[in-house]
């Protein structure tokens, strides 16, 4: 028996087996991060869709400026760390609070593209609250003069809440808000509870490792000292690994993983994106993390909180104990039930649920949204 196939099955064949052995895109970093940044690009005719160096504090200082309508209210975003930076995540978590706000973040001093920019040993000096402080005045000076605003919003995350709730405690009149995201308060305090947490984790879970190791540091931030640097990552490292940091999950890995696709670094500057982090954090994390700022009891203008349900790497409930007190023209405190440290990543619908619904309304009753 003869059996004839035709010949438009055998070209059908001949093109789906070519295109099974063709490599599916994307086969590189440069191709995954060329799809996200034309996916996300801003096409808007009002919009703006910057990445720049500036003159910040008399070094250079990377920025980065996106929002589909520049008559939008501006949100200064202040990444966490010290030198836990910000914009090469904010491609997953961002993008819809672009629609919203014109959105501005930067690699603060000795932080991701900028660190990269400067001799560590010419800034070694300047690494230091009072520069960061100043820094941060600088950031938000430039940004209400470059987009023609009275007041912006500022939202600090972390170590980022620490610089943001002092610009608001120093510049009121030129905020619309602050908005602190995992607010830093009385530190020594969340060092200890944060201790307390593991540890206690620990010996349900009779890992005697972290028992070991966490008794060794302890008594942990007793009142009046400084937490050494090698304690203080003893702690985090415990407190991460049972959920402390992003719930449930053992670490951070995958927040920062986001960071690789960024189509804001090159390939040379994402292998070395954590530099500035391993430079800053001995001159200022030790100290930051012996400052009780729960002394601070007024604003002069409205408080946002965005605090982690689960957050033990900066403890969410000494936070709320701290906003249950402090006075301010308006206040407002909304829990993620499914966050720690991280609830932009870990919950980013509700972020961005939240801002519009919590933060962007009080712009719109000063008039300054998009019309």
């Amino acid at each position: 028996m003869v059996v004839r196939i035709s010949t438009s099955l055998v070209s059908l064949f001949v093109s789906t087996l070519a295109l099974a052995q063709t490599p599916v895109k994307p086969t590189n970093r440069a191709e995954a991060v060329a799809i996200i940044a034309d996916a996300r690009r801003i096409v808007t005719p009002d919009g703006v869709e910057r990445v720049e160096k500036l003159r910040i504090g008399g070094i250079d200082q990377w920025v980065s400026i996106r929002g589909t309508d520049r008559r939008n209210p501006v949100l200064l975003h202040i990444h966490g760390g010290p030198g836990y930076v910000s914009i090469p995540m904010s491609w997953w978590f961002g993008r819809g609070w672009e629609e919203y706000f014109t959105v501005v973040q930067w690699d603060q001093r000795a932080a991701g593209k900028t660190h990269l920019l400067s001799d560590p040993k010419a800034i070694e000096s300047t690494v230091n609250r009072d520069r960061m402080i100043a820094d941060a005045e600088e950031m938000l000076a430039w940004v209400r003069k470059e987009f023609g605003k009275e007041k912006v919003f500022v939202m600090g995350h972390s170590w980022g809440s620490y610089l943001g709730l002092d610009l608001a405690r120093r510049h009121p009149r030129q905020l619309h808000a602050y908005i602190g995201v995992t607010q830093m308060a009385d530190a020594p305090e969340s060092e200890r509870r944060g201790w307390q947490f593991a540890i206690d984790a620990a010996r349900r879970e009779g890992n005697a490792e972290a028992i070991r190791e966490l008794e060794a540091i302890a008594p942990y931030s007793p009142p009046g000292t400084v937490v050494p640097l090698k304690d203080l990552y003893t702690q985090r490292k415990w407190v991460g690994a049972y959920g402390g940091v992003m719930a449930y999950r053992k670490d951070n890995a995958a927040d920062s993983a986001l960071a690789r696709l960024s189509p804001d670094y090159t390939d040379a500057e994402i292998t070395r994106i954590w530099e500035g982090n391993n430079f800053a954090a001995p001159y200022l994390l030790p100290e930051v993390v012996s400052l009780d700022m729960s002394g601070i009891k007024r604003l002069d203008c409205p408080l946002i909180l965005f605090l982690g349900r689960k957050d033990i790497n900066v403890n969410s409930e000494v936070a709320a104990e701290w906003f249950a007190k402090v006075k301010a023209p308006r206040k407002q405190l909304v829990w993620f039930e499914h966050s720690a440290h991280m609830p932009m990543t870990e919950e980013p619908g509700k972020f961005l649920v939240s801002l519009v619904s919590h933060a962007r309304p009080i712009a719109e009753r000063a008039g300054d949204v998009a019309r």
